[in-house]
């Protein structure tokens, strides 16, 4: 399946979007446009998620 006839397939019908669990703040996130010719590769729902992932594995080290 393209990227094209998959963004035609769910046109209008967003309950038909995939979606991912966010690594970081274990939210769901859906598809976007944006994301179409990478999705296989989005990880993080967020820049804010992105940027946080080191820091959330640093307090888990250094808490006892």
């Amino acid at each position: 399946m393209t990227a094209r006839t998959a963004s035609a397939k769910w046109k209008g019908n967003k309950a038909a979007l995939p979606s991912k669990i966010c690594t970081v703040c274990h939210r769901p996130f859906q598809w976007r446009k944006k994301w179409e010719k990478h999705w296989h590769e989005v990880v993080y729902c967020s820049q804010r998620c992105r940027r946080g992932r080191g820091a959330r594995v640093r307090r888990q080290i250094e808490t006892p």
